[in-house]
């Protein structure tokens, strides 16, 4: 979006939700992917700094507190950093999770990919404070309603997936064999030779496997039946028009085909792809990639807060986190 337009668009919110107040109100943040080692690129060359990331948490927890109207706090994934030594995993995962229980309020996480490098899932989740669903252990996916009128569905992108299971459980190797069959390449992270969406078959991504798909569609009924508003939270992205294709859910597809079948997802929210982008879909479900913490130079942030109303979601971000309005009379569009 240029510029010009883009301020255009921020003066249009800005006089829609001008002398309005929210129903509620959250902060946001991805990607903090905090460890003590020397800044970085990324595998395309992004610079990624490693120690400020913490830094940039610290003065998002400051600016949600001074706030003092938010409600809560949705982290999309990714708390520490792969780089990080694995005999200091433990702790740097504490600490950044100390950072985040300074702010007055409850704190929402995922797990993404880089906490998984860290820590298996049965020791993340209970640092993570995540309550486990269905009827396997340690699963990350759940749900919650901050008012009747509306509900947060948060995914478990790594349900399937070939890291953070033990190397000889259900969901590894069915990860696995999608791998074998979807990627060629020895290096399974490497998407070298994979076409448009396909990319997204790498090893640093994963799927929502069959019981959660089946208790996302349970739960996106019962909001129906409530006349609730839903906004679906997930650390990978939903939608190939907000994301690099290598970024995607691997049944991002299949997920969306659940999503639609119902009018009540206004939403949908994701981390990882680093860079902010935004979309709406066939079905006018806004997407939104929230930027990534981590690739924020020294004395720059990305971090935000969202305000909930009847008709719109107002994201206001701050320095590299762009504003966005998201209106659900938004035109469908094709």
């Amino acid at each position: 979006m240029r510029r010009s337009d883009f301020c255009m668009a921020l003066a249009n919110g800005l006089a829609n939700v001008q002398g309005r107040h929210p129903i509620f109100s959250f902060g946001v943040i991805a990607d903090v992917q905090y460890a003590d080692v020397p800044d970085g690129h990324s595998f395309v060359g992004v610079p990624r700094y490693y120690r400020h990331s913490i830094l940039v948490l610290e003065r998002a927890v400051k600016s949600w507190n001074n706030h003092k109207k938010l409600n809560f706090v949705i982290n999309f994934g990714d708390i520490v950093d792969g780089k990080c030594p694995k005999d200091q995993s433990l702790e740097a995962v504490k600490k950044v999770v100390c950072e985040f229980e300074k702010f007055r309020g409850p704190v929402y996480h995922m797990i993404g990919n880089h906490c998984l490098y860290n820590l298996p899932r049965d020791e993340l989740l209970p640092l993570l404070k995540i309550s486990n669903h269905g009827s396997h252990h340690a699963h990350a996916y759940y749900d919650f309603s901050p008012t009747p009128g509306y509900r947060f569905v948060v995914l478990d992108g790594y349900d399937i997936s070939a890291i953070g299971w033990p190397c000889d459980h259900p969901n590894t190797l069915e990860a696995l064999k999608i791998l074998s069959e979807k990627n060629p390449n020895s290096n399974k992270n490497s998407p070298e030779g994979l076409k448009d969406v396909d990319r997204r078959f790498v090893m640093f991504n994963g799927a929502v496997g069959i019981e959660q798909m089946e208790w996302l569609d349970t739960v996106l009924q019962d909001a129906t039946n409530m006349k609730q508003k839903v906004i679906v939270c997930s650390h990978l992205p939903l939608d190939p028009g907000a994301t690099g294709k290598t970024s995607l859910l691997w049944n991002y597809d299949q997920v969306m085909d659940v999503i639609h079948r119902y009018d009540c997802v206004k939403v949908c929210l994701a981390g990882h792809s680093h860079k902010g982008r935004y979309s709406i879909d066939s079905h006018g479900v806004h997407h939104r990639v929230i930027d990534a913490a981590l690739e924020c130079p020294p004395g720059t942030d990305a971090f935000g807060y969202i305000n909930v109303y009847d008709d719109m979601l107002s994201l206001v971000g701050t320095d590299r986190l762009e504003n966005t309005d998201f209106s659900f009379d938004s035109l469908t569009i094709s």
